[in-house]
This record gives structure tokens, sequence and C-alpha cells, in this order.
């Protein structure tokens, strides 16, 4: 019998189960895992280093990095923030240090050292870890005149007073939780990149570059048409990001990327990954202030080879590679290229379309848009709407975020503010 289970030894898991012990040093707790590790993604965070928490300290920014949970998290941020993270880990002998983007990592640059602290603080605070113990059933039940819950894991069967689900993106779980009345929402990948051959960024993989990058709508219909239509097809664009945009051996990556696949998880998924971008590789341009700038340099250069010429702030693999795109022979100089030409390759710098073919997981951080709905959750306790003493931390919500130490926050400050709620009963 204990007074808590918390199901998961993920990091929403241990954060909330020691905040408990901490709050009542009485109170029993204990944390079915069902590997033979705990902290499995915690340990592959941030290239093994762990990126722990974004420098964001005002919680009216810190929620629009939440595609999903961003109107929820609002409160609990002002609760539980970023700086209360890093003053977590300090006050137990761990500083974390910021990088130039904002994401904050420990000054050891080890994964280990945030498994280490948890580890030691749930053997100090007499938290039971009990590893290989995959949950197979969760009921409530009546014993001894009180309400309790039944957790039936592999092993055996478990009792509690109250019962915190910190288990992420589990569908066995979710079907679970589905039994006693919650609605989980469709669970789709998020933060993924995207896949795409074309000669245009092939051989120059590592290439990373500043861009502006809109996912372009799927027609409703495509016709194969003969005659020219008066209805001028709408250019509304779908999502658009800009930030460093990583070539990689099979397509595209880096924050850019990242962002459109995190608030674009459920419609990316809807349109079975198949779908077209547009980049802009001079994102402080557009294709008409570009044709002018190219102008200038058709004057300036007139003798040289647009080929050795890089005309504009991009990376010259880049460059060479577009106006092989727009059909500039390698040899022609400035002043012998045509005014097509010069819009051609314009359109390649500023408009420049490529076909995405399918997705793959962004290193091993593997996150997932859809949860258990966030209506049915109280968001001053993240206790169930549906069960009393049913509470719920980390990603087991419909919530995500994009990459860089948020989705991370969101299991720090729902198992704080959990443990609060549990423990002060």
């Amino acid at each position: 019998m204990y007074d808590v289970i918390v199901i998961g030894g993920g990091a929403s898991g241990f954060y909330a189960a020691i905040h408990i012990a901490e709050a009542d040093s009485s109170l029993k707790v204990a944390i079915l895992e069902r590997g033979k590790e705990v902290l499995a993604k915690v340990r592959v965070s941030g290239g093994g280093r762990c990126n722990v928490t974004h420098a964001e300290f005002d919680p009216g920014e810190l929620v629009k990095n939440y595609p999903r949970g961003e109107k929820e998290l609002l409160g609990p941020f002002h609760k539980y923030c970023s700086g209360d993270t890093v003053a977590f880990f300090e006050e137990r002998g761990i500083p974390l240090k910021m990088e130039d983007d904002g994401r904050m990592f420990p000054v050891s640059n080890s994964s280990q050292t945030i498994i280490d602290c948890f580890v030691q603080e749930a053997e100090r605070l007499k938290i039971q870890v009990l590893k290989h113990s995959s949950v197979v059933a969760i009921t409530s039940v009546e014993k001894e005149n009180q309400s309790l819950w039944e957790v039936v894991s592999i092993k055996k069967t478990y009792h509690s007073k109250k019962l915190l689900v910190a288990s992420g993106s589990n569908p066995k779980i979710w079907e679970m939780l589905k039994k006693l009345g919650h609605t989980i929402d469709n669970p789709v990948p998020s933060l993924f990149t995207f896949n795409i051959k074309d000669d245009r960024i092939k051989g120059i993989p590592g290439l990373s570059t500043s861009a502006r990058v809109e996912v372009l709508p799927k027609k409703t219909f495509q016709p194969k048409v003969t005659i020219k239509l008066n209805t001028k097809i709408s250019e509304k664009i779908l999502l658009s990001a800009e930030g460093p945009l990583l070539i990689t051996h099979w397509g595209m990556s880096g924050p850019a990327i990242l962002k459109l696949s995190a608030w674009g998880a459920k419609a990316l998924y809807e349109f079975g990954y198949n779908f077209k971008i547009r980049v802009n590789w001079l994102p402080e341009y557009h294709a008409e202030s570009v044709i002018s700038l190219l102008l200038e340099i058709k004057n300036v250069e007139a003798k040289r080879t647009v080929l050795r010429t890089k005309a504009v702030d991009i990376p010259r693999r880049l460059w060479t590679n577009l106006v092989r795109a727009s059909k500039i022979p390698e040899d022609m100089n400035w002043a012998d290229v045509t005014k097509v030409q010069l819009e051609q390759l314009s359109v390649q710098l500023t408009k420049c379309e490529f076909e995405v073919k399918g997705k793959s997981t962004f290193k091993e951080e593997f996150v997932t848009a859809g949860g258990v709905t966030l209506n049915e959750i109280n968001f001053k306790t993240f206790e169930s709407k549906k069960h009393k003493n049913l509470f719920f931390a980390g990603e087991v919500m419909n919530i995500d975020a994009i990459t860089g130490g948020f989705n991370f926050q969101n299991a720090w400050t729902s198992g704080y503010i959990a443990a609060q709620g549990i423990a002060k009963e």
C-alpha cells in the first residue's frame, strides 16, 4: 500500500516524486518504470548533454514555444518557470550554463549528471523505484471504506491513495486512461526532419544557412487543364518559419524545419508527409528586390562568370547549385545573362520549391503531439477533472514544444505543480 504511485520513471515522474517526498516526508511513494533503466530520454537529450531548459524566464514568452498547451501552461509557468528549474539544480550542486541560442545545459555537458541527481535524490527521500514494472491495468477500487487506485503490473498488484501518470507517449497507458473515461487526442509525431531528394541540395550535406521556409497548402483537386484559368489559386501559406536550415544527407533539418514539424504536426500527418515547401534563402529579400540586386551585379561584374561570383550572402556550394538550376551555363558572364535567366535565378533564391516525401526522426529525441485532452485536466493542480486523486505530468498530456529545452520545462513544471497538489491534502 502506497500513498502515491507514479507511473513512469522519466523526467516528469522523478521530478514529481522528489517534490512529493520533499513536501511531506511521511508519504510512501513509488515509481513504476516499465524498462530496465530509468530516465532513458534524459540520457539521450541534447546529444547526451541534456538540454535541461531554455533561458526564457517570461511565462508569456515561454508559452509561445508550445504548439499544443500554449494557453493552458500560462498559469502553471507563473507558478513554476525556467528560473525555478535552474534554482532546483543549482541547490543540488549542478550549475547550468546558457548557450548562444538560449538552450541550457549542465556545466558538466553530461546528461549523466542529471540522472545521478534524480537517482540520488530518490534514494535520499526513500522513494521506491521499481523497474521492469510495466503496467497492464489501472482501476479505481473501494477497499476498507476508502477509494484507492489499483495498479496491476506484470510483476504484482499495487494500491495507492493517489496516482500520478507520467508515462510519456505510451499507447498502452493511453488505452487504460480511455477506459477510465478520458479522451485521448490522436497521437502523431512532432519534431521531425523533412526527406527531400533534389539536385539543388544534393552533395552538400552539413551546409547550414538562415532561411524562411513555408509549407504550401495541398490543392483540393488537380485537374489537367489546357487553357489558362481566370481564377488564381490562393497563395495563402499553411505554415512558415524562419531560422537556421541544415541540409542533410536525406533532406532538410535545423530549427526552421523543426519548428514547422512541431506547429504542423497534425496537418503534415494528414498530408501523409507528402507536401511542398517553399524556401527563401534570402529571408530579408523578396523576388523583385533580388532582381534589382542582380541587375546591379550584372553591371558591376559584367566580365566575370555568374557561377564564380557569389552575388548574395549564402554558402558558395548552394549558390553554385542554384545557378545551375537556373539554367545559366557555367561559363556565362554576367554581361550575357538574359532577363529571363535573372528572373529564374531570383526565383531559385527566394521562391525555391521542394517536394517533401516523408520524414525522419530528429536524433533520438522523439516527441509526440497527442495525449490526454487538455480540457479534462485542472491546470491549477494537474489533477483529472474526471477522477479525484488522479494526476498527470509531462507528455502523457496533449502538450508538446519545439526543440530547445521546452519539452523538459513542461515536464518540470507539471511535475512540480502536480506534486504540490498531491502533497497538500
